[in-house]
């Protein structure tokens, strides 16, 4: 329904109104979360045939021979109960050596992408498949709980966790435990990691570094190296520049599906949702515009803005903003600190956003 509205110092326009992300407190069933753990929209049509190999860099082509090979012997019935053949035999070896890959490779390599071909490719029902990161299983295991989130996956027959997070010590323990009971049980692991502190500029997290943090999970991945250049710097655009907050606002107005939120007060809504609901906090949302943009203020706020921005990248949904840059969200301390890679991740990503939001702003 449109209405008639007044911008402030602006003739009024008659449009349908934005909607506010502060306004909505999504309730997630838990059935919901699993379903959605499937690889994002931007990787929906990627397939191994997509995934085009530097030919400087043979490793990227094997890598495609061996994870084709790795999802075709993941056919077959699977499940925990219920009569079904597993995959893994719980007191066998897997079928062909260990049960897990772990992709590594430097930054924009294609790593997510392989590992979204994988899940693609493995023949297996999207129900018996499962896509997510690091962030993404640790909010699960929050909503859930640690036996219903094992008993729910534990019939599936991949589980593909991207940017498996080492940063945190607690966390790499909570997920560790999680996979080590659902390997008991027959699912097949397929992860990708980022870089521990104190490694910024190194480009990429050494698998033998992986293997150890997991501890007594290696044994069931094998390392996948994967060489090549970051596809992703080569000839950017720089982002463009914050706009004002009249722009912002009379976009939001004309966009169908925009949002429109004051920054500081999105922030401050972040604190009463649930990260595992931010997915669904976009649900609808085809464009979101923010206003006064500024510092973040602490590390729990700029966590939660991280989570944020790999939902609103993951879905594409472009960001129109007023206020300071993208690249002066985080302070020194935290771009120096322990989750800095995350703080780098999220600028990069709400960059790019903004740069698909320039066709939004009236020229």
């Amino acid at each position: 329904m449109s209405s008639s509205t007044a911008v402030p110092g602006q003739s009024p326009i008659a449009e349908t109104a934005p909607q506010s992300l502060c306004a909505l407190e999504p309730r997630v069933p838990a059935d919901r979360l699993v379903a959605e753990m499937v690889p994002p929209p931007r990787f929906d049509s990627v397939r191994f045939d997509t995934y085009v190999p530097d030919s400087n860099q043979p490793s990227q082509t094997e890598a495609v021979g061996v994870l084709s090979s790795f999802a075709a012997g993941l056919g077959g019935a699977h499940a925990t109960g219920s009569g079904k053949r597993k995959w893994f035999g719980r007191k066998q070896a897997a079928p062909g050596g260990p049960r897990g890959v772990y992709l590594d490779g430097g930054y924009g390599v294609g790593k997510t992408h392989l590992l979204s071909s994988l899940w693609h490719a493995t023949p297996a029902d999207p129900s018996l498949k499962a896509f997510g990161t690091f962030v993404e299983l640790t909010n699960l295991v929050g909503a859930l709980g640690f036996q219903q989130t094992v008993q729910t996956l534990g019939g599936h027959r991949l589980l593909c966790i991207d940017e498996f997070e080492l940063d945190d010590p607690g966390d790499t323990v909570l997920v560790s435990s999680l996979l080590s009971r659902l390997v008991e049980q027959g699912v097949a692991l397929a992860a990708t990691s980022n870089t521990l502190p104190g490694k910024l500029g190194e480009g990429r997290f050494a698998a033998v570094d992986f293997l150890r943090e997991i501890q007594g999970l290696s044994a069931h991945f094998r390392p996948l190296r994967i060489d090549g250049e970051d596809y992703r710097h080569r000839g950017l655009p720089e982002a463009p520049p914050p706009y004002s907050d009249d722009s912002v606002t009379r976009a939001a107005y004309a966009t169908a599906g925009a949002s429109l939120d004051d920054f500081p007060a999105l922030l401050d809504h972040l604190a009463r949702v649930h990260p595992s609901r931010y997915g669904a906090l976009t649900d609808g949302i085809a464009a979101v515009c923010l206003t006064d943009v500024g510092p973040v203020p602490d590390q729990s706020t700029a966590l939660r803005l991280v989570v944020l921005a790999d939902r609103l990248y993951d879905r594409e949904i472009p960001v129109l903003a007023s206020g300071l840059p993208f690249d002066r969200l985080f302070s020194d301390e935290m771009l120096n600190g322990g989750y800095r890679k995350k703080y780098f991740r999220a600028i990069s990503r709400l960059t790019a956003l903004a740069r698909d939001a320039k066709g939004l702003v009236a020229q």
